[in-house]
């Protein structure tokens, strides 16, 4: 391609191609043997999916070979519970082909409703979301505060907002809500915030390249490679997108605050996945972006209606060897137990995913290797999360990857577009332990994963996955544990803060039995979790908090700091339970839940 050039530390190659992503492979250094090394693992991963009724094959791009980066980045998915029953449902976006589809067979974003036995119901023509196209992301929120969940997707070219109406239908109101766009744009991940704390809900949408079919090259006449094999050009040389701020006017409105807000202009670009959390303490929302073949950046809010991007100054723009990197998606979550918020982002192949520990000082240190996370480099890691997978407690890791390039399958590069997933362990002293090949079915089977989404959807008190894949079926990853341990969920319904409580930060303090092996024994263990609309690659999680406790008989404290300002507190609480608080200290709901039937 005229003009582009390859990323740093791409390495020369003969003649006139040029590398669509890095080819080379960074050292991985080995971390410390793990002390619980032959412990049982405790859980494993099965994919119910067919069982379960997600039997429809979704869509993105070429299955063999891909003429653009378009075709490539594929699509997220959503543990939603659209009609409030604590039963979460699922929703899948979908994608599109260059070919285009007869009229009738179009592809479109799919609804599964929840049947409480372990199976679902396509109920996607009567929801109103049957909608085709190149989708992308989707996020979670009462963006109107009606006390229905709302939902939105983003795609390569207009988005959609579709309002709940509370009787298991959607209606599109994107033009309604002044969110038509006046230009084609290639949107990313999405999330909605409460930036300003005005109780009502705004939303970021990232932005990926400026690209249009029309006139992008073809990887034939810009000889675009990777590792000898041609592949769809991008995205280093070409144009990035800008990414947009919309603040929610309170009459069921946005208005574009992007450029006062400070969006435009940034050092990264090339948006695919975003985190949103308080993750300096300042009790006001920051958003994380993942950039793909560049710097990451990291809005902080100024407390003003404005962001300064500080991703370099906080030390999470780059590699430890201060080299941009392919980021794909991002997840947030307080692994080490002390108060702080980290990050936890995948990267391109040959690359490791990157963990970076907030350091408290708003600033965060790269542990990737330290932590353990460095032994992997061959997969390309895309959905990926914080998840307390044995509820002992601490937060571990997942990973789903699958290359970009359907090419590489039946050549010489040793990767094939299908690949297993990553499960990391959290050995509770700042370390992960790779039990990938020990974590069931669901985590060895080779697939071509994007997003995924974390959710107990049989509300047997451990957490399962649902995998958006491409061209290809969804699974659904339910977790069977065989070490019964104590866990608590919490969902928030706001008053004076947003009616989903997103942004709110909910502390779990309990005698876990699994202490940090620094403090004394008996000492009750904190845990912290910011209620978030987005999660991972493009992709929104159960909204309802899951806490693991490992050992413990009760809960001795419960704190809730609402965006408001307020706080509400609540003790002694018995384990096992869902609780509903309603801002003000109000328990809306204290049951056991009933779990679904294991087929």
């Amino acid at each position: 391609m005229r003009g582009q050039q390859a990323p740093a530390g791409t390495p020369k190659t003969k003649g006139s191609a040029r590398q669509s992503y890095e080819a080379a492979v960074r050292p991985a250094p080995k971390g410390a043997p793990s002390p619980v090394t032959g412990t049982p693992l405790g859980v494993e991963f099965v994919d119910v999916a067919k069982e379960a009724g997600l039997n429809v094959e979704m869509i993105f791009g070429g299955e063999h070979r891909n003429k653009y980066l378009l075709e490539t980045t594929g699509c997220g998915a959503a543990f939603f519970d659209y009609d409030q029953d604590d039963w979460v449902d699922i929703f899948l976006v979908n994608g599109w082909r260059l070919e285009g589809f007869p009229k009738g067979k179009e592809p479109v974003c799919r609804l599964f409703k929840n049947n409480r036995d372990g199976t679902f119901t396509d109920v996607t023509m009567k929801s109103g979301l049957a909608r085709s196209g190149w989708g992308q992301a989707c996020c979670v929120g009462d963006y109107n505060n009606d006390g229905w969940n709302d939902l939105f997707v983003s795609y390569y070219g207009q988005n959609a907002l579709f309002r709940n109406n509370g009787n298991g239908t959607f209606t599109d109101v994107t033009k309604e809500a002044g969110l038509l766009q006046d230009r084609l744009r290639w949107n990313s991940g999405c999330a909605f915030l409460d930036y300003d704390k005005d109780g009502r809900l705004d939303l970021f949408v990232g932005n990926y390249i400026d690209f249009d079919v029309k006139t992008a090259p073809s990887p034939e006449d810009a000889n675009c490679t990777y590792k000898g094999i041609v592949v769809a050009c991008g995205p280093p040389g070409l144009e990035g997108g800008k990414n947009l701020l919309y603040h929610n006017n309170g009459d069921g409105t946005f208005t574009d605050v992007s450029e006062k807000a400070g969006m435009i202009g940034t050092l990264g670009t090339y948006a695919l996945s975003c985190g949103v959390a308080d993750l300096d303490n300042s009790g006001w929302p920051n958003i994380y972006v993942a950039n793909d073949s560049t710097s990451a950046t990291y809005y902080v809010n100024q407390k003003d209606g404005t962001f300064k991007d500080e991703a370099i100054e906080a030390g999470v723009a780059y590699s430890p060897d201060g080299k941009p990197q392919a980021g794909m998606g991002v997840s947030i979550g307080d692994y080490n137990r002390d108060g702080l918020l980290d990050i936890v982002k995948t990267n391109f192949a040959g690359d490791t995913d990157s963990l970076y520990q907030n350091l408290g000082d708003g600033s965060f240190d790269d542990r990737t290797y330290q932590a353990g996370l460095g032994i992997n480099t061959r997969l390309l890691g895309w959905g990926v999360s914080f998840i307390d997978v044995d509820n002992d407690g601490w937060l571990d890791i997942m990973v789903s990857n699958g290359h970009v390039y359907p090419e590489v399958d039946g050549t010489q590069v040793d990767a094939s577009y299908a690949e297993r997933k990553y499960l990391y362990r959290n050995l509770r002293n700042g370390q992960f332990e790779d039990v990938s090949l020990i974590g069931g079915g669901g985590m060895t089977a080779e697939v071509k994963a994007r997003g995924f989404a974390i959710g107990d959807y049989d509300n047997d008190g451990d957490m399962d996955a649902v995998v958006n894949c491409v061209n290809a079926v969804p699974q659904l990853l339910r977790c069977n544990q065989t070490v019964k341990r104590s866990w608590v969920k919490i969902r928030l319904v706001g008053t004076k803060s947003n009616r989903t409580g997103i942004g709110a930060r909910i502390k779990v303090v309990a005698q876990t039995g699994t202490p940090v092996l620094t403090a004394k024994p008996g000492t009750p263990l904190t845990q912290i979790e910011d209620v978030r609309s987005c999660n991972g690659y493009y992709s929104a999680s159960d909204l309802r908090i899951h806490f693991g406790l490992g050992e413990a008989k009760k809960v001795d404290l419960v704190e809730i700091r609402w965006p408001s300002g307020g706080v509400d507190t609540l003790k002694d609480l018995d384990v096992n339970r869902l609780y509903v608080v309603e801002e003000g200290g109000r328990l809306l709901k204290n049951e056991a839940l009933t779990p679904a039937k294991k087929s």
